[in-house]
C-alpha cells in the first residue's frame, strides 16, 4: 500500500515517518527545500529538529507526484487551508481511496468538520480522521502512545489500524467521527485556558477546575451536536485534552501562556511556525454554542480574550493569587 501524507509539518511528518515502517510513504512539502532536506538529509529541522526520519520516507513539492499514487491520502495541512490543497489535490486522487484527517479544527467559513471538508471536494471516498493524545515529539522519541482512527466504514478502519500501528503506536477503532472531530478540536480552546492560567501563575487545584469544567463543555456541545457521551471519556476526548493542556509541546497551551504573560496575540502567532488551531476554533465555537443553545462559560472567555473583548486577567477574576487584582482593573 503505497501512502501519501500531505503536509510536512511536525505531525504530518511524524505520521509519514510511522507510515513508512510498514509501507512505501511519500510526504508532499510546500517547499522544494524542505522536499530535498527530508529525502536527502533524512531531517525535517524547521519543525523535528534532533530526528533522524526512516530511509523508506521520501518527499517532493510536486502535488501530482505526490497524490497520483496514493492507495491512502493522508492530510495533515492547517484547517484555513485544507480545502484548497484538497482541492488542488482532487484532480489527480485515484477513485475510492481512503482519505485520513489528521487536522483538529473546523473550517472557518462553514464550520465544517475536516471529514465533512474532505466529503465535500473527495464525495465517494472513505473519510477518516486519526485523532488522540499525540504529540509529535515524543512519538518520534518512540514513547508510547494511543490514537483513534475514526470512520463508519469500520472495515476501512480495521485496514488502517494495521497500516499505521507499531509497537510504541496503538490505534483504536471508532464509529464515531463526529465525537472524536470535535473532542480534537474542542480541547484546543481549553488548552488556551490552561495555558493562561499558567501565564497568570493560578495554582494546580485552578487548572484542575478548568481541565474539569472544560471537558463537561467539550462533552455538552460534542453530545448536541451528535457525538457520543462515550467517546468525551476517552482518548479522543479526555486523554486528547489532558496532554495538549499540560504539555509543554503543546501550541495552544503555549498560546495561552503568552497571553497570561501579557504579551498580545498576534505578536505570540508572529513568534510562531506552526499553526495554533484552538485560535481559529474558539470562534467557531462560539457560533456553535448559540446555534445549539449550549452554554460554554470557559470557551467564551477565551473567544473573549482571543478577540480582544476581555483580558487575560479578566478571564481569571477571583481565581489568581492575592495581589493580581489590581492588574486586572
Amino acid at each position: 500500500m503505497k501512502v501519501t501524507v500531505l503536509g510536512a509539518g511536525s505531525w504530518g511528518t511524524t505520521v509519514a515517518s510511522i507510515a513508512a515502517r510498514q509501507n512505501p510513504t511519500l510526504l508532499w512539502a510546500r517547499s522544494q527545500e524542505t522536499a530535498d532536506e527530508i529525502s536527502t538529509e533524512r531531517t525535517n529541522d524547521k519543525y523535528l529538529d534532533g530526528f533522524k526520519l526512516p530511509k523508506r520516507l521520501d518527499a517532493t513539492a510536486d502535488l501530482e507526484q505526490a497524490v497520483s499514487a496514493a492507495d491512502v491520502l493522508v492530510v495533515g495541512i492547517p484547517s484555513s487551508s485544507f480545502r484548497q490543497v484538497l482541492t488542488d489535490a482532487a484532480p489527480f486522487v485515484r477513485p475510492w481511496i481512503p482519505v485520513v484527517s489528521l487536522t483538529k479544527g473546523f473550517e472557518l467559513e462553514t464550520n465544517l468538520r475536516m471529514t465533512e471538508v474532505v466529503g465535500d471536494v473527495l464525495p465517494g471516498h472513505p473519510a477518516v480522521a486519526l485523532t488522540g493524545p499525540n504529540l509529535a515529539r515524543e512519538i518520534m522519541a518512540k514513547q508510547a502512545a494511543a490514537a483513534v482512527m475514526a470512520t463508519e466504514d469500520i472495515s476501512v478502519a480495521a485496514r488502517l489500524q494495521e497500516m499505521f500501528s507499531t509497537p510504541f503506536f496503538r490505534v483504536y477503532r471508532n464509529h464515531d467521527v463526529i465525537g472524536c472531530e470535535l473532542g480534537g478540536a474542542l480541547k484546543n480552546v481549553i488548552a488556551i485556558a490552561t495555558g493562561m492560567a499558567d501565564g497568570l501563575g493560578v495554582g494546580d487545584n485552578t487548572k484542575a477546575m478548568v481541565m474539569t469544567r472544560g471537558l463537561a463543555e467539550l462533552s455538552r456541545l460534542g453530545t448536541a451536536m451528535g457525538g457520543e457521551p462515550a467517546t468525551f471519556a476517552g482518548l479522543a476526548g479526555m486523554g486528547d485534552l489532558i496532554a495538549t493542556c499540560v504539555s509543554p509541546h503543546s501550541r495552544n497551551r503555549h498560546v495561552g501562556e503568552q497571553l497570561g504573560k501579557g504579551k498580545s496575540l498576534q505578536q505570540i502567532l508572529d513568534e510562531m511556525h506552526m499553526v495554533a488551531e484552538g485560535v481559529r476554533t474558539a470562534n467557531t465555537v462560539a457560533q456553535l454554542a448559540e446555534q445549539h443553545d449550549v452554554s460554554l462559560p470557559v470557551c467564551a472567555a477565551i473567544h473573549g480574550v482571543v478577540e480582544g473583548s476581555i483580558k487575560p486577567q479578566h478571564a481569571y477574576l477571583g481565581l489568581m493569587p492575592a495581589g493580581h487584582e489590581a492588574d486586572a482593573g
